[in-house]
């Protein structure tokens, strides 16, 4: 009997070690009834949407490949034409989206985010309250242009650096934590302890090739190597990186560790989980922030072609007051939670109300910001070029005043991808040296060539993130699939029985489906395959399709509950200062605030924004093109 058992136990082993190969065969063979007993083009649409889906959210294979799928099943069941696929697959957003990581080559490679979320904090100040205002406020900014996952990578070492010199200040002296002091007592403190600061800080690896790790093994820990878990995901973050996680052992030895105080292991807490929320919000702001942004847009601009209503500025004005008000109530929020209603004590500005602890802090922020030393020509270059691009971006068609494309005769041929991928080009071709100037002082990290550009194609190749740009093709593809056959039509008729509900009740329901299920899938696989779904609800029911897009895809970023969620979840989660029900805690909390944001936004200012009251003559058109 036991040898029976253990060959069962064998067995069963081998079944779950295939698991991935078993959906990648069963799913297709069990699905694949539906259109040969159904011949038509909307149940062989639906075949390719929901064996897409299915390699989607069970990342069954990695995501860029699953968004091929539709590259060859399309041809093959007679839905498009290969030509019309794979046109598909490059579209305005990918011009775009290369030119912004050319910006955002030159900001890494040359420290200038760095620079930015020191001075931050450094204004900020090491109170507990202010100093994690300061972190959010500087993540929240970076995370604008940056990528998430970057955004998070990058900040979260410098938090590690102030909350050990927390620890290690305490450990030394841990009966001055109610003591106030004028200054700090001794310098050498800090340089002693500066070795331990780098040890748990985590590594970006920029590589173009695939992996195949999955959320599962994120949870694990069944990977490893050298004692470091490698990680892969891209879940709505711009760059495809690979993300060392410190050893499984050390981080449970961190939670196991004896802290100062209980109320030094909050504040970790409370750091560390407010970098990753300000990431995402930070994501929201602009249209590039996240790929989940660029999905959207994309799809929407190629259903409604005549609607002219999504670009970077209406997009702007919409989603940074969202940002600006998740931002102080998720402070509030993990304030309370983690810190208390106390805001007189963690919150002071006075001088004289530092702890000696507080003041180490400062004076560690104050080191890293000088070890960059003074601000250099690439520097500059690149913050000029960040700015420009910027105000052209606002200025290309503000609505309110006519723009600086009113300036060429002919309309319609100049998109933010045009001032993206312009900027970008430029990158390549301007010298990192300071004209006229012998000296290299200018340029600190260059090579010897006095005209060696600000960003090389290296630099390019290893931020941009292929993978992101496949699966968005991927979606577009499907969205097209759904056009040309009808199935959008069809689906679109099946939920008329909600035409009953109000436009607000509606969308409320379509932001916690996306929020609930983000939470487990992929963010933009989550929202590739709802966006045909709630564009063919929003014309069935004539509602504006503004109405339900904008909400859902800003919720599909709400997935923070858990530490597979997202990239920045998994890289904080890393340290080992907060538990998974920490993070269920903090994030169900974020998670109801960001719904309830949306939904004011979008029941308010967002009316007279995209006059969401009426149902707009670019839907009419596309509605009644779709019924014939």
């Amino acid at each position: 009997m036991r040898l029976e058992a253990a060959a069962r136990m064998d067995v069963f082993r081998k079944l779950w070690s295939a698991r991935k190969l078993i959906l990648v065969v069963f799913i297709p063979l069990s699905l694949l009834p539906l259109p040969l007993i159904h011949p038509t083009s909307e149940a062989c649409c639906a075949y390719v949407l929901m064996v897409t889906a299915v390699y989607w959210v069970s990342e069954a294979v990695p995501l860029g490949a699953a968004a091929l799928v539709p590259a060859f099943l399309y041809p093959l069941f007679g839905v498009l034409k290969s030509s019309e696929v794979a046109a598909e697959y490059c579209k305005d957003t990918t011009l775009l989206l290369m030119g912004v990581i050319c910006l955002a080559a030159s900001i890494e490679k040359w420290n200038l985010h760095k620079r930015i979320a020191l001075r931050m904090v450094m204004i900020a100040g090491a109170k507990p309250g202010m100093l994690v205002l300061g972190f959010m406020c500087c993540t929240v900014f970076l995370s604008m242009w940056l990528s998430n996952t970057s955004t998070t990578a990058m900040v979260m070492p410098i938090a590690e650096a102030v909350l050990q010199q927390l620890i290690c200040t305490g450990l030394a002296d841990g009966h001055t934590d109610s003591e106030t002091a004028e200054a700090p007592e001794d310098d050498s403190a800090v340089s002693e302890k500066e070795e331990n600061f780098d040890k748990n800080q985590l590594e970006l690896l920029y590589r173009n090739d695939s992996s195949d790790c999955t959320k599962q093994e994120l949870s694990t820990g069944d990977e490893e190597a050298n004692g470091l878990g490698l990680i892969r995901h891209t879940n709505g973050h711009l760059p495809q990186v690979a993300i060392e996680i410190p050893n499984v052992k050390r981080v449970r030895a961190r939670r196991d560790s004896q802290y100062p105080t209980k109320r030094d292991h909050m504040i970790c807490k409370c750091l560390s989980l407010s970098i990753t929320y300000a990431a995402t919000i930070g994501g929201l702001i602009t249209i590039t922030g996240t790929s989940t942004n660029l999905i959207f847009a994309e799809q929407f601009n190629t259903r409604y072609p005549d609607a002219k209503v999504i670009n970077f500025g209406t997009w702007f004005i919409f989603s940074f007051p969202i940002a600006i008000i998740m931002l102080v109530l998720t402070w509030l929020w993990l304030h309370f939670l983690f810190l208390g209603c106390n805001f007189r004590e963690t919150c002071s500005w006075s001088k004289k109300r530092k702890t000696r602890r507080e003041m180490l802090s400062e004076m560690r922020i104050q080191e890293e910001y000088a070890k960059l030393g003074p601000i250099s020509y690439p520097e500059v270059v690149t913050g000029v070029f960040f700015i420009l691009m910027t105000l052209l971006w606002f200025t290309r068609e503000p609505g309110f005043v006519p723009g600086w494309t009113s300036l060429f005769e002919k309309k319609g041929y100049r998109t933010d991808a045009t001032v993206s991928v312009l900027l970008g080009f430029l990158l390549f071709l301007i010298p990192a040296r300071r004209p006229f100037s012998s000296s290299s002082s200018s340029c600190r990290n260059t090579e010897s060539d006095p005209l060696a550009p600000m960003i090389t194609w290296k630099d390019f190749q290893r931020l941009m993130p292929w993978e992101i740009v496949i699966l968005v093709g991927g979606g577009y593809a499907l969205a097209a699939g759904c056009k040309v056959s009808g199935l959008s039509v069809w689906i679109g008729r099946q939920l008329e029985p909600m035409s009953g509900l109000p436009p607000w009740a509606v969308t409320l329901l379509a932001c916690l489906l996306v929020s609930a299920v983000t939470e487990f899938a992929s963010n933009p696989a989550t929202l590739t395959v709802f966006l045909p779904i709630l564009s063919a609800l929003s014309e069935t029911l004539h509602i504006n399709p503004l109405h339900t897009l904008i909400p859902s895809t800003m919720c599909v970023s709400f997935g923070v509950m858990l530490p597979v969620g997202n990239p920045p979840n998994a890289i904080v989660f890393s340290y080992g200062h907060v538990k998974i029900s920490d993070m269920v805690k903090a994030g169900f909390g974020v998670n109801l605030i960001g719904v309830a944001v949306v939904m004011l936004a979008i029941t308010t200012w967002g009316v007279p924004l995209f006059d969401l009251n009426e149902f707009p003559a670019w839907a009419v058109a596309r509605n009644v093109t779709g019924s014939l």
